[in-house]
Parts: structure tokens; C-alpha cells; sequence
């Protein structure tokens, strides 16, 4: 395994430890593998012919990729791994310090339109808040909070561009914290053509509709690939 949460896990035959202990097949996927599979299958990508690409923007950032009924994992086992390319147009004027990504590298996306990355950059700039606290501001119309959250949906809208110029999925699906702000969803999709090469994108980005439950629904499925 690699890049697992539970570090002891990393460099380790998973998979294979498991297939000692038990007589039926086995297979993993990470957690926005999981949610791309499930959405595409029954939620809120059903009604796309053969590609979604699923974006979790929680704690931290990672996709999912469904081409041709099928998840891209690559060679490297990175297809998906979004979160850790650079935040595209990066502005120290306009997205804060450069940041350093946990991964090594620097100001990856993740560290700006996860959900922990929304409320490390308002706490930057403002002050300590959490997503919760920081949207609670917004729906009062404090004008720190309304900025930021514009900023916020125009750094998603920059890393959704990118997708949709390298693999223009017929369906963006967002899951994560941050996938429960409804008001993410205008915002974002305004925005997303200022950052792709034609200017009449017609790709939707829509929340998943199987929420938190996605993950073990995915994985459920990944027996059907």
C-alpha cells in the first residue's frame, strides 16, 4: 500500500495479509475511488454513458476517475490523486503564503479547497474558525467570510478546470464536508469556464447523492470490475 492514513500500512502487502486469513477474493480501493464507483452506479452520476470523476473535499482532497465503466488507478497507482498537483494559478497576493503540503510539495491543492484548508487560510488571514464556524459568518454577511468563501469556490473552480481540460468528465460529483454547502454548488459552476480552454463547458458539478455512505457503497461494487 501507499499514501494510507494508518501509516503502518505503507510498503505493506495489504492485500495479500488479508487473502491469508480469508478463502474469498478481495480487493481495496481508497475512499474517492469508492465514491466515484458509487455514484456512477446509482447516484448522481447514473445518467453519465461511461466517464464521472468524483472529488472529496473534506479533511483533505482526492478524486475518483470512471472512464469507459472502469476506475483509472495508472501505473503508479496515483490516477485520481488531485489533491496533490499544485493549486492551478497560484497568487500569493490572492490564495495567501506559500504553503508547504505534508506530501513535500508545495501549495498542492489540497491545502487550499479541502475543507481543513479553507479554514487553515481564512485563520491565516483572519482569524482561528473552523468550515462550520466560517460558513456561519458567511450566512450573517460578515464581508471577511464572503470574500473568503468567493475565493474558496474560485480555487475549486481552478482545480475543476483542470480536470475538465485533461479528462472533461461528463459529471464532476463532490463529496466531503464541504460537499454539504449548498452554496458551493452556483458559485463553483459560474466560475469553472473562466478556467477552461472553450468557454461553453456544459460539464455539471453536482453533489454525490449516496453522501458519507458512498465509500463502503463503492467498495461494494468494486467486485463488478
Amino acid at each position: 500500500m501507499q499514501g494510507a492514513n494508518v501509516t503502518v500500512l505503507n510498503g505493506q502487502d495489504f492485500i495479500g495479509d488479508i487473502q491469508k486469513q480469508i478463502d474469498v477474493p478481495v480487493a481495496i480501493a481508497n475512499d474517492a475511488d469508492c465514491l466515484a464507483l458509487s455514484e456512477y452506479k446509482d447516484g448522481a452520476a447514473k445518467h453519465a454513458i461511461n466517464s464521472c470523476v468524483a472529488v472529496i473535499i473534506g479533511t483533505g482532497c482526492g478524486a475518483g476517475v470512471v472512464i469507459n465503466n472502469g476506475l483509472v488507478t495508472g501505473l503508479n497507482k496515483l490516477g485520481g490523486e488531485l489533491g496533490h498537483n499544485p493549486l492551478p494559478n497560484f497568487n500569493p497576493d490572492v490564495d495567501g503564503k506559500p504553503h508547504e503540503c505534508y506530501c513535500g510539495s508545495m501549495n498542492c491543492a489540497e491545502s487550499f479547497v479541502s475543507g481543513t484548508g479553507f479554514a487553515r487560510t481564512f485563520a491565516e488571514k483572519y482569524e482561528p474558525a473552523d468550515s462550520r464556524e466560517i460558513m456561519a459568518l458567511y450566512h450573517r454577511g460578515d464581508a471577511r467570510a464572503v470574500a473568503h468563501f468567493d475565493l474558496y469556490c474560485d480555487q475549486l473552480a481552478r482545480t475543476l478546470g483542470a480536470v475538465v481540460n485533461f479528462v472533461d468528465p461528463e459529471v464532476i460529483v463532490l463529496g466531503g464536508g464541504m460537499s454539504n454547502v449548498d452554496e458551493v454548488y452556483p458559485l463553483v459552476q459560474q466560475k469553472l469556464s473562466q478556467y477552461t480552454f472553450t468557454k461553453a463547458v456544459t460539464t455539471q458539478v453536482v453533489k454525490s447523492v449516496h453522501g458519507d455512505s458512498s465509500g463502503v457503497r463503492g467498495a461494494a461494487f468494486l467486485h463488478t470490475l
